[in-house]
């Protein structure tokens, strides 16, 4: 499959024009590679380290020519583009090796199989509905129904070990035996859909990126909140698009081996 036609497919099932304002999705840089073999790389946040890993694998003989990211390169236009900047020598390195960069955001976001999507999955919720609806069948979120209900603390130990982050942070609770049956979730910042969240019922509210006064809003507010962090809570929907992708039968798509958190818990 060329890379036209790769993109054309994504673009039909998650469409650009879905994205936030704010947002900067699609074409980050195509240095001139839309005819060429679709040959992959997946991450969630497109930097040095995984530019330097496209090229690796160029020295190895598997010739990548296209990395798709989920966090976009460039959020706000660039004034100038100089040696040392980063995005400046992401541009260098792209246009040298032949290597385009394509975001999905926000239009991943709302999306079945997107960002929210595959964490309702990952914790195995059923009768699941978007938080915040945006058009038929896409929205922000996802709240779902657990069966059979598990105590918070298995709850938080499944949500431990399916999604391994480096800590979860909770609201104060007095009870981890509290019966569970209603989940929301929503990969990334989600901390502004806290009332949204409310209003669906859901007990807990599973997403990253939560301020003090936040945890304050939800614990006053009779919410749970958990904060498993933002690669966390992201990086699976990574993983299922590779799946994704190797079923329309790709030359070579590969999950990264050199995304990164940007943090180091120090206990």
């Amino acid at each position: 499959m060329k890379i036209a036609d790769l993109i054309a497919w994504f673009e039909e099932w998650a469409n650009p024009a879905w994205q936030e304002s704010w947002d900067n999705c699609g074409w980050q840089i195509e240095p001139g590679v839309l005819q060429e073999q679709a040959r992959v790389l997946v991450c969630l946040t497109p930097t040095l380290a995984v530019m330097e890993e496209a090229i690796v694998y160029q020295k190895a003989g598997i010739s990548v020519n296209l990395i798709f990211a989920h966090h976009p390169l460039i959020f706000n236009p660039p004034k100038s583009l100089c040696s040392g900047n980063p995005i400046a020598e992401m541009a260098r390195l792209a246009f040298t090796h032949n290597i385009g960069i394509y975001t999905a955001h926000t239009n991943f976001d709302q999306v079945q199989d997107g960002t929210a999507d595959v964490l309702a999955q990952i914790l195995e919720l059923e009768q699941v509905s978007p938080i915040v609806p945006t058009q038929a069948g896409l929205g922000y979120g996802r709240v779902g129904v657990l069966q059979p209900a598990l105590v918070l603390q298995d709850l938080l130990t499944k949500i431990q070990s399916r999604l391994n982050p480096p800590s979860l942070i909770v609201s104060p609770t007095a009870d981890l035996q509290q019966k569970i049956d209603k989940v929301a979730v929503l990969g990334g910042s989600g901390a502004s859909f806290i009332s949204a969240v409310v209003k669906t019922g859901a007990q807990v509210y599973l997403t990253s990126d939560c301020k003090f006064h936040q945890f304050q809003e939800s614990r006053d507010r009779g919410l749970i909140l958990v904060d498993a962090g933002h690669y966390a809570t992201e990086r699976p929907a990574c993983d299922r698009l590779v799946h994704k992708f190797r079923n329309l039968n790709l030359d070579w798509v590969q999950l990264s081996q050199q995304d990164e958190d940007f943090r180091l818990f120090i206990r």
